[in-house]
């Protein structure tokens, strides 16, 4: 959205880090370093009382929602659903799906994962494992790749394969994989933006009133993210935000800049 926001005519520089949300919070309610803080969860009570401490009252816009797709061939049948927990043994003690469930095929898992640099692999551990690598780095038959078409490959040559990647790239798979429902609930639009889909998570951005009448450009580049977010956030494999999460996103940005939202 920087990118596009810049092509469209803005002149000054926006700088972008990658340091987690918790550490964003920190630098946009502690150090009060930032402008606008990302997030893949809602602020925590503490860290709003950490913003007021320094004239902050962070406001929220919800941008979209995140989601990991479980898969397996299309030529396995058997797997219809996993809970969390059997999801975690499948990806790393369990040696053979017989493991998981004594019905399954006695045939080693064939696992599949996003490289360790990947934000989908640190969402799967932070979903799965608590945020804790170590099963999953000590599973067998894993094979890491940064390429999504290696994954795919991978799993669809194979019964007894299974991976995850992102919800859009799994969309343009559907000829090949077939998505795992995870503890009954199988992914889609609508159930990763209720968050009732265990592995979806809302994405987020926080700002202030404060920042936001001071600096006319933050303002208007968060106008600007709202207003275009749903043309470019499916191609880089997030689910769009509901059109009332946008609606109430708006209607905060008015809020913060002590405008009333108009009537229909």
């Amino acid at each position: 959205m920087a990118e596009r926001f810049q092509q469209e005519g803005f002149q000054g520089q926006i700088t972008v880090d990658s340091i987690g949300s918790g550490a964003g919070f920190e630098r946009f309610c502690v150090a009060g370093e930032t402008d606008i803080s990302n997030a893949s969860r809602p602020i925590k009570p503490s860290e709003v009382e950490s913003c007021r401490k320094i004239g902050r009252e962070p406001v929220e816009f919800r941008v979209g929602t995140d989601a990991l797709v479980v898969v397996v061939s299309k030529t396995n049948d058997f797997v219809d659903n996993l809970t969390l927990e059997e999801l975690a043994r499948v990806f790393s003690t369990a040696r053979t799906w017989k493991d998981v469930r004594p019905e399954w095929p006695d045939k080693p898992i064939l696992r599949f994962s996003p490289g360790t640099d990947s934000g989908t692999f640190d969402f799967f551990v932070e979903h799965v494992f608590n945020k804790d690598e170590t099963p999953l780095l000590n599973a067998a038959n894993l094979n890491f790749s940064e390429d999504d078409n290696v994954l795919v490959q991978g799993v669809s040559g194979s019964p007894y394969g299974i991976g995850y990647f992102g919800f859009a790239y799994y969309l343009h798979n559907q000829d090949k994989l077939r998505a795992v429902p995870i503890d009954g609930v199988a992914p889609t639009a609508e159930t990763a933006e209720k968050g009732t889909y265990p592995l979806s998570r809302p994405l987020l951005i926080y700002s202030a009133p404060s920042i936001m009448r001071a600096k006319s450009q933050v303002a208007a580049f968060i106008n600007f993210y709202l207003t275009r977010v749903n043309e470019e956030i499916q191609d880089v494999g997030y689910f769009p935000a509901s059109r009332e999460a946008l609606n109430q996103a708006k209607a905060n940005w008015l809020k913060a800049m002590g405008m009333e939202m108009p009537t229909p």
